[in-house]
């Protein structure tokens, strides 16, 4: 099923949609979820992404029709991955100060031989996988592809950005191609594995960004006065048509579970699901399709107007998470500053750049790289960023061949130790500003 080129894939088209797709003609039930026998001698499994009682607009689950039940696997044992770490670290203080990452290496001791899971490390994260809060900020550096191996996530959804190279995720529900400038979601719950085209054919290891949701599960933000259309359109997400694997032979499952990895034998592949239908699936976007809005008078606008996807918190306008990207936009606003001004912010900001330049950090911030700016941490463009906006000519301006993004949270980051001792942190990231003198003129 995974080795469908990717412009034969098809796919569904919507976010948060009733799907329904089957890969063997009569294989989904009519008329009811779980009929005495199911067509084909299959079986029926409800996967719930939210509580039984959740509101009808929240309410996600999908049905699956599958070959062998989930319940059917060996007895889990204790599985090591040291750096994907859960929820926040509170071991040390942090100190209220920016923070930056270089592009962490991808030749380098860590990632030979990882694959998608192996590869992952977490940078900095907040809340706590079992209270259902907070969320992870994570990079993969892997170079093999996850063959007979899958994984399920309990602990929280995964949204995937790729940086450098090409993913193939195969899930329950069928395959996502997903290239850099496109982003993945996975479910919670939802088994995947992930292939590594482009590694495979001898083209470096592949390197991405992943946020690791524990709390409310992500969706369109509102769009108010914006109107009816604009951001990210339901129509351009895209989620898979249902397919299954038929080569037998055995599998490993490894489980992320309160914070700590498990692995069981299987006897078959757990992609067995023949028919499905719901609103809860794995979705696929691409940047390009965002609707920029901007300002078209003065003024550089809020990031929020950038917002692609939202996890609310339990106060409304304070999210859990935002997933922001700052994609190529014409810039043409009069009198202004253009760059994003300098800002003490409530929400944290972890930020990472796919390619190109971002317009506040033209020289030090590079594709594969990290910040963080924590709630109430000053930040802002450093000196020439600020130097070139000054003296600009304020002719309409298109910036293009670029992408960064944020994990922005109401909860402020605490980097992990790894990170804090990684050779990839930028310790003289503060100087970027230490130019900017004072030139008051009374």
């Amino acid at each position: 099923m995974s080795s469908v080129p990717s412009s034969e894939l098809r796919y569904q088209s919507g976010f948060g949609n009733e799907y329904a797709s089957e890969a063997v003609a009569g294989a989904l039930p009519q008329g009811r979820n779980s009929p005495q026998r199911a067509p084909l001698a299959l079986y029926a499994e409800l996967l719930s992404g939210t509580a039984f009682t959740a509101p009808r607009h929240q309410n996600r689950r999908s049905w699956l029709y599958r070959r062998q039940p989930s319940v059917v696997s060996g007895r889990y044992q204790a599985y090591s991955q040291a750096r994907w770490t859960t929820g926040a670290e509170r071991a040390s203080a942090l100190a209220p100060e920016p923070m930056r990452w270089h592009p962490l290496p991808l030749d380098g001791a860590e990632t030979s031989g990882a694959d998608f899971i192996d590869g992952m490390h977490t940078l900095a994260a907040n809340g706590d996988a079992e209270a259902q809060v907070g969320i992870g900020s994570l990079m993969y550096l892997a170079n093999r592809s996850m063959e007979r191996r899958a994984f399920v996530n309990a602990d929280g959804e995964l949204l995937i950005v790729p940086q450098q190279g090409r993913l193939v995720i195969t899930t329950e529900m069928g395959v996502l191609h997903v290239a850099p400038g496109e982003i993945a979601l996975v479910p919670r719950g939802v088994v995947f594995k992930v292939a590594l085209p482009d590694s495979d054919a001898g083209h470096g290891a592949s390197r991405g960004y992943v946020c690791e949701n524990y709390g409310a599960q992500f969706h369109l933000p509102e769009l108010g006065p914006i109107g009816s259309n604009g951001l990210a359109n339901a129509r351009d997400f895209q989620a898979p048509v249902a397919a299954f694997e038929t080569e037998p032979g055995a599998y490993e499952l490894i489980k992320k579970f309160g914070g700590h990895f498990w692995i069981a034998p299987m006897q078959h592949s757990p992609f067995n699901v023949v028919a499905w239908h719901g609103n809860l699936a794995p979705v696929k976007y691409d940047t390009a399709n965002f609707m920029t809005i901007g300002s078209i008078s003065f003024d550089h606008p809020d990031p929020s107007i950038f917002t692609v996807l939202t996890s609310p918190s339990d106060t409304p306008g304070t999210a859990n998470c935002d997933f922001v990207i700052f994609p190529p936009r014409w810039l043409v606003m009069e009198g202004t500053f253009r760059p994003p001004w300098y800002h003490r912010n409530l929400m944290s900001e972890f930020m990472g750049l796919v390619h190109g330049e971002y317009d506040a950090k033209p020289g030090g911030f590079k594709p594969g790289g990290a910040s963080l700016h924590n709630s109430m941490v000053p930040h802002g463009p450093d000196q020439e960023a600020f130097d070139k906006a000054s003296a600009a000519d304020l002719k309409p301006q298109k910036l293009d061949n670029t992408l960064a993004f944020m994990f922005e949270s109401r909860y402020r980051f605490i980097p992990t130790t790894w990170a804090l001792q990684s050779p990839a942190l930028d310790t003289d990231y503060a100087d970027c500003w230490a130019g900017l003198q004072d030139t008051f003129k009374p």
